[in-house]
């Protein structure tokens, strides 16, 4: 399922416009993007979690050539399923 998809299928069980369901989509995409940005965790009860990892630097091998290269450090998202989502999955 992509995004058009995920917007076509929120509108038709909610009984909203296309452009309602979008703009529904779209606030909750950029609410969770805010949060881990600003450091917080997403905790959605029966769903899952969404967070940031940090990344230490490290050094890695350029697979061409094999020579060292220094890689930065970095925050990472991550998601862990909730057992909700779990068990429906399952």
């Amino acid at each position: 399922m992509n995004k058009n998809e995920l917007i076509g299928a929120v509108a038709e069980s909610c009984g909203l416009s296309k452009s309602d369901a979008s703009n529904a989509v779209e606030g909750v995409f950029d609410s969770i993007q805010k949060a881990l940005a600003d450091g917080d965790e997403v905790r959605l009860v029966g769903f899952g979690t969404f967070s940031v990892a940090k990344r230490k630097a490290s050094t890695g091998r350029n697979p061409r050539t094999g020579e060292p290269m220094e890689i930065k450090a970095s925050n990472q998202p991550k998601f862990k399923a909730g057992k909700g989502l779990k068990d429906a999955v399952n």
